[in-house]
């Protein structure tokens, strides 16, 4: 049966589809094959969801050879929640694409967009189904070249620089990540992920694996912008275009993230490293350094791409504190605000994209009076801001009310305080837009008119994640139920 397959083809299909795009390069043909992808690769993801919680954890054999011998790929409830994120954001983002790219990349360049857009999604797919250690590294890479590909698209000379940067640190921490898999491996023998759990416990004492697990963090922890190692985002995402910073904030950080829950919790769960040898504890204090100095920064910023960028790397540090709490609770919370910062991450940049489609600009000054020229299109915004600062009714107070929570479950009351805290400095950057946006006059020699909304096939997209920012915000149970059965996989109990 074609649904045993599943697994394989959630990753064969957008990586043969890719250079097909380069044979065809018709501009409106490869959209149409990269949209017919995407929402293919969101049924499969669907369909794996709804099978592993009806039936459990699905393990795919390559070549139908067992692991620890062969590759598999393993899906359990915290992998078939990221592929659903990972390919629902996919297939929205590339509905709305068409307009977006036409405006802000070469016409001789459109087709190398899609292709390395199916290219990063195959990437970011596999990474995230793959029971191999190795084979992850494998899609990282994949997912990482095309990403500097796709910054590199943009415009502004800038991107250049940014996409350049981006390869340098990213291939640092690619570095890091292979030499902690060697040193794994020298010790236990396999890179199979559940072999290594099985293996790990007998030499976790040693130097090695403690090295190991230092480089292997380090180098994630460069792939999802945890700070201090988060100076590649505010570029890429300011200056690649509108389709790839949304596309890469709602998917990229958070694949990245699950590697990382993957590796402390699969991996060197059973030997207790992660919670004895201090990882956790750093993990803390990073994550709030983070959720404060990133969101300090925002505050200053004109450049409202770049304002949100750094809202990213705040975001950023909300996750890694559940991690770092260590506890079912944060872990969920951390899991969940995976899934309610991918809504949110994509409504505001699909909506700064809708502006500068029309604007050509994404300076907050040139913010002035769209409040009436776009109104959809700002109360989409205005949706966005209300869920990163985390007001009722939006999906970031939920993520918000698991993290307090959470740190109250550990008697950690002055870490629940720094998350009410930080979440001010968000009113204070979302004040900014809504305040030029809305009470600030157009300037005078452009008419005070409506009428300047997206065509429908971007706001539509657009529209529709805000709608289900609201949505899971009031209607938590698919949300909060999925996370936390994906907690219990990932803390060592069945899903």
């Amino acid at each position: 049966m074609i649904s045993t397959h599943l697994p394989i083809l959630q990753v064969v299909i957008p990586l043969m589809a890719a250079p097909l795009c380069i044979i065809v390069r018709h501009r409106n043909l490869v959209w149409g094959m990269a949209l017919a992808i995407s929402w293919l690769s969101l049924f499969i993801a669907a369909v794996l969801l709804q099978q592993v919680s009806a039936e459990g954890t699905i393990s795919y054999e390559i070549g139908g050879w067992p692991p620890p011998w062969g590759i598999n790929y393993r899906i359990d409830a915290a992998s078939a929640y990221v592929l659903f994120i990972v390919a629902a954001i996919g297939a929205v983002v590339m509905t709305y694409a068409k307009p977006s790219v036409a405006a802000e990349i070469a016409g001789d360049r459109i087709y190398l967009f899609y292709t390395c857009f199916l290219l990063s999604l195959t990437g970011l797919l596999g990474m995230t189904i793959t029971g191999d250690a190795f084979n992850l590294f494998v899609f990282l890479e994949i997912s990482s070249l095309s990403s500097y590909v796709l910054i590199s698209l943009g415009r502004d000379k800038r991107a250049l620089t940014a996409s350049y940067r981006y390869l340098i640190l990213g291939t640092i921490g690619a570095t890091f990540y292979v030499i902690g898999l060697g040193l794994m491996y020298v010790m236990t023998g396999t890179l199979n992920f559940v072999d290594l759990a099985e293996r790990l416990p007998a030499v976790a004492g040693t130097g090695t694996i403690l090295v190991a697990l230092s480089f292997l963090t380090v180098g994630i922890s460069l792939k999802l912008a945890l700070f201090p190692l988060h100076l590649w985002l505010p570029n890429a995402y300011a200056y690649a275009p509108s389709v790839v910073t949304a596309f890469l904030a709602a998917t990229a950080t958070k694949v990245a993230v699950y590697v990382l829950l993957r590796i402390f919790f699969t991996v060197f769960g059973p030997s207790g490293i992660f919670t004895t040898a201090g990882v956790a504890e750093t993990l803390l204090v990073l994550a709030v350094l983070g959720m404060f100095a990133a969101s300090t920064v925002a505050i200053f910023q004109n450049n409202v791409k770049r304002m949100l960028a750094y809202s990213s790397v705040a975001q950023i540090g909300y996750v890694i504190l559940g991690i770092g709490l260590a506890n079912h609770l944060g872990v969920t919370a951390g899991i969940l605000h995976l899934f309610n910062h991918a809504i949110i991450k994509s409504a505001l940049f699909l909506a700064v994209g809708c502006i500068f489609l029309r604007t050509g600009s994404v300076n907050l000054s040139d913010f002035q009076g769209l409040g009436r020229r776009m109104p959809v299109t700002m109360a989409v915004f205005v949706v966005g801001g209300l869920s990163l600062i985390g007001v009722p009714l939006t999906v970031g107070f939920v993520s918000k009310w698991y993290l307090i929570i959470a740190a109250l479950d550990k008697g950690l009351w002055p870490v629940a305080f720094l998350v009410l805290l930080s979440s001010l400095l968000a009113v204070i950057y979302v004040w900014r837009v809504v305040e030029v946006a809305y009470f600030k006059p157009p300037p005078a020699d452009i008419p005070d008119h409506k009428g300047l909304e997206a065509p429908s096939i971007m706001l539509v997209p657009t529209v529709l994640m805000a709608a289900a920012a609201i949505y899971f915000g009031v209607d938590t149970d698919l949300s909060v139920g999925i996370a936390e059965k994906a907690a219990v996989a990932l803390m060592g109990g069945a899903p």
